[in-house]
């Protein structure tokens, strides 16, 4: 117990999670995808189709990260401080027990941001980036919305309201999603019985980009599977899944792929009549229609 609550050198801090965080892309993620890559080809699956929706995927997330940080990140590390300093609880010191709170914490408000992101129509506009490629692997991790950035802020800056230090949060959040990116492939089936109830698995990520009625809106976890179990969320992987969105788009052009939530979106808010239907499509589920009432 001592240990757990010594306090810890905020540089070592930093290094471990640049190490685990920053870095994981050379010494995890681009081997896995070329091992992905070389498995597509042993299968015969390889095709230019994949080819070309690994470049698209990587061309959105080039295109998220300029907007987080054109438009977001500064000013997002500013109110994450300004709300530390002026609105929080208390300042927690860095201790292993914090980061580990922290993590768990982080972890719960994704599974929260995620949910909210498919159940409501505005969240969804930006996320249906993510789901829809009609492929699975680690590129696909990478296939970020525009907005991608923006709706975690509200369920982020509580628990910077708790007294967790801003940038211990910005690294949790950070972890989360580096362990999310590596449940995107195909090439590992399911785990033993104890870690596919606790945690997230590829198995259980699949389900979740399922383009199979049963699979829609299911398993939202991060890390932990659990959170998906106890808000009856849960769904296994028994039909083969189909990946991608119940309307594809059929595109591996970047700027379709990155803007395609957008101009359906757009279609439709033409579509609907009279403008307090309009205003409830935002907030409605994405596929709400003013006769569903």
């Amino acid at each position: 117990m001592e240990n757990l609550t010594k306090l810890l050198n905020w540089e070592d801090v930093k290094g471990w999670f640049y190490v685990l965080n920053d870095l994981s892309i050379f010494y995890v993620i681009l081997p896995f995808f070329i091992v992905e890559l070389v498995r597509y080809t042993f299968l015969k699956q390889m095709s230019w189709d994949i080819i070309k929706d690994s470049i698209a995927n990587m061309i959105t997330f080039g295109a998220f990260v300029f907007i987080e940080y054109a438009l977001g990140i500064l000013f997002i590390t500013k109110l994450y401080f300004w709300v530390y300093e002026h609105i929080s609880l208390t300042h927690l010191p860095i201790t292993w027990i914090t980061i580990i709170c922290c993590i768990l914490l982080a972890d719960f408000a994704y599974y929260w941001d995620h949910r909210m992101m498919h159940r409501i129509g505005i969240g969804w506009v930006t996320h249906t980036v993510h789901h829809s490629s009609p492929h699975f692997n680690m590129s696909v991790a990478y296939r970020f919305g525009p907005l991608d950035a923006v709706f975690p802020l509200l369920f982020s800056l509580p628990i910077v309201m708790l007294g967790f230090n801003p940038i211990l949060v910005l690294f949790c959040e950070a972890f989360v999603q580096v362990f999310q990116t590596l449940l995107h492939t195909e090439a590992v089936g399911k785990l033993i019985k104890p870690i596919e109830a606790i945690f997230n698995t590829p198995s259980h990520h699949r389900v979740h980009h399922g383009s199979n009625r049963q699979y829609w809106d299911k398993n939202y976890a991060g890390i932990l599977i659990i959170w998906d179990k106890i808000f009856g969320t849960f769904e296994p992987e028994v039909e083969k899944v189909v990946f991608g969105v119940s309307e594809p788009i059929n595109s591996n052009n970047p700027i379709t792929v990155f803007f395609h939530g957008f101009t359906r979106f757009a279609d439709k808010l033409k579509n609907i009549k009279g403008f307090s239907n309009k205003l409830k499509a935002f907030v409605k589920p994405p596929d709400w229609e003013p006769s569903d009432e």
